[in-house]
């Protein structure tokens, strides 16, 4: 029972790792290498990301300089930035590119906002997967004589207490998150 509780504790972690990695692409109006984490360029037939081809770096607190290695793919990552979704389109000086961030409208504000809101949701439906994956385990050991009734009431509190340890985890990121984004 307690390696049951333990992996369980162990995958909702994952979730708000995952949750957090999500939130590392969203753009707050500061130069944030990880939003080019998505971006894939085509380097010779192989989808690559930008920063394995390239130095990233943050030259202000709003500019992002990308150096690519290899001269001759900065035209194909300039390609595949100004096709993904962070919307912002690179400059080009044919040895970097730069990577302007603009300041945040308050309209942009309020739906990144609404967008960490979604993300934290979903972390927490995860997060009650895992409790509810727990309990059907419980009872499945229960059936299988493994375990005692008492022994199933004591680890759905345990599984309870980790689950809202957990969802207050996420909605503490979530608010620290939503904050940085609405601070001009």
């Amino acid at each position: 029972m307690k390696e049951t509780l333990k992996s369980t504790e162990e995958r909702m972690e994952k979730c708000v790792k995952s949750m957090e990695k999500e939130f590392s692409a969203i753009r707050a109006g500061r130069a944030n290498p990880a939003v080019l984490d998505k971006i894939t360029v085509d380097y010779y037939g192989v989808p690559t990301q930008i920063n394995a081809m390239a130095a990233v770096s943050v030259a202000e607190a709003r500019i992002l300089v990308i150096q690519p290695w290899d001269a001759s793919s900065l035209k194909a990552i300039e390609k595949a930035i100004m096709a993904s979704d962070i919307g912002i389109t690179p400059t080009n000086d044919g040895k970097s590119i730069r990577i302007v961030f603009p300041q945040l409208t308050e309209e942009r504000r309020k739906e990144l906002s609404k967008q960490i809101k979604k993300y934290g949701e979903e972390a927490k439906v995860a997060v009650r997967n895992c409790r509810r994956d727990t309990m059907d385990k419980f009872k499945t050991m229960k059936k299988n004589s493994e375990i005692t009734e008492d022994d199933v009431k004591d680890g759905e509190k345990k599984v309870q207490t980790i689950t809202d340890k957990y969802c207050e985890k996420i909605d503490k990121i979530c608010a620290e998150k939503e904050k940085e984004i609405m601070t001009v």
